[in-house]
């Protein structure tokens, strides 16, 4: 919407703030969402249709991995954590993303 001032993220940019989100500590699906929108100040919309397909995508890559455990209010839910390969695609991806933004900056700067 044109008045939402949450942002829709960009194509592929998903995976990549999933796995930052992940850095610090394993995360269910609501708290990723939660991190994500706090690191943002609310900016950034991640919607669950999107946020599942990715996790799976993400585990299947094997960057990711999960297991069930008890929420902070007490439910069953799937906790994720980052794998090794996980944290060297992140490094990768985040290279990747600063140096692609440089260049945009730097055609959004020109004269």
């Amino acid at each position: 919407m044109a008045d939402d001032p949450r942002l829709e993220l960009l194509q592929g940019t998903l995976d990549m703030l999933i796995l930052k989100a992940l850095q610090r500590e394993p995360l269910h699906g609501f708290g990723i969402v939660s991190h994500l929108d706090k690191l943002s100040a609310a900016a950034v919309r991640v919607e669950q249709g999107s946020l599942y397909p990715a996790l799976y995508r993400l585990e299947e890559q094997g960057w990711v991995k999960s297991e069930w455990g008890v929420s902070e209010t007490n439910r069953k839910a799937k906790f994720y954590s980052l794998t090794a390969a996980g944290r060297k695609r992140f490094a990768v991806e985040t290279e990747q993303w600063r140096r692609m933004s440089r260049a945009i900056n730097l055609i959004l700067q020109s004269t």
